[in-house]
């Protein structure tokens, strides 16, 4: 895939340090506004990209979550044990979280990683994602670990060409399977559905006999 991301995959060229010499004396006065400033808003910061940095076309925030198998879920239960990875805004903040995780084959029991544009939670509830559906890919086991990294490479570089569809992503780790899938805002349309189906097979390479599934959150 050539775009940005495989530039940048090995890149730590440090051209953010340049300016180092002549910043140290703006550093007192960045300190003082930084205070003023978070004592004005109580907020969270936002997250931008550094200088520099390449940016993303959206933000995007990594959630973890784990679940004992046999044990039902209520979607307060499901939100409860859900963890907030950390949000990033540029492609460099990307690699820094994603070269830290653990890959999804490597992961064990019943574990998710979920990929979403931030301000959205992974949960069907939510206002951005409650009118929509997801495509299910089934994995025989060995395939997560790539076909994940293809996947969130591929939304994060806005590969799929559908306008603000797209919601994120999910890779759950099962016993006998691996699943991922990936959300889009509305389900009942249909040219958009079709369009990341096509644009899926593509990016994961996938064998013509792959089942994918479209499901909606209703269904759900």
């Amino acid at each position: 895939m050539n775009n940005k991301f495989d530039a940048l995959k090995d890149d730590d060229s440090g051209d953010h340090d340049q300016n180092e010499e002549n910043s140290t004396q703006k550093d007192g006065e960045k300190e003082k506004a930084e205070r003023d400033k978070n004592q004005s808003s109580s907020k969270r910061k936002a997250v931008v990209p550094g200088p520099a940095e390449h940016p993303l076309q959206y933000n995007y925030t990594f959630w973890y979550s784990r679940r004992t198998p046999g044990r039902p879920t209520s979607s307060q239960s499901y939100e409860q044990n859900i963890k907030q990875i950390g949000t990033f805004a540029s492609v460099e903040q990307f690699w820094r979280f994603y070269s830290h995780m653990v890959r999804p084959g490597d992961l064990t029991g019943h574990s998710d990683f979920h990929l979403f544009k931030e301000g959205i939670k992974p949960m069907w509830e939510d206002d951005a994602n409650k009118n929509g559906g997801k495509w299910i890919i089934r994995l025989r086991k060995g395939l997560a670990s790539r076909c994940w990294e293809n996947l969130i490479l591929a939304m994060l570089g806005e590969q799929f060409m559908v306008g603000e569809e797209i919601c994120g992503a999910v890779v759950s780790v099962r016993f006998q399977e691996d699943i991922i899938s990936i959300w889009n805002k509305t389900a009942s349309d249909q040219a958009t559905t079709a369009r990341i189906r096509d644009t899926l097979r593509r990016v994961l390479n996938l064998p013509p006999n792959t089942i994918m599934e479209y499901k909606t959150h209703t269904d759900s």
